[in-house]
């Protein structure tokens, strides 16, 4: 399945890569805060360190101090809106 088709593909594919390769960056804590709903709909999510919603909001605060809650939020979004085009592309 091409992850790329969904709006926010890009970051959920970008993020499995960066779990696989044992990076923790914005892409792959988004993909561990997406995990249970992700493995839900038969995509295989390694297993991260944990805490990724704080780890996640710690990385964007270091990169973009100002505007890190807008940021975190926007992500969020977008994996919101993947998970909910995946389930219904899974029906």
């Amino acid at each position: 399945m091409d992850l790329r088709a969904f709006p926010g593909g890009d970051l959920v594919a970008r993020g499995l890569e960066d779990l696989r390769a044992g990076r923790r960056t914005v892409e792959a804590l988004l993909v561990e805060i997406g995990a249970p709903r992700l493995r839900a709909c038969g995509i295989e999510v390694p297993d991260g360190a944990g805490s990724p919603e704080r780890a996640l909001y710690a990385l964007l605060e270091e990169e973009e101090p100002e505007g890190a809650h807008g940021r975190y939020n926007a992500l969020v979004r977008r994996l919101v809106s993947f998970e909910r085009a995946l389930e219904c592309a899974s029906r």
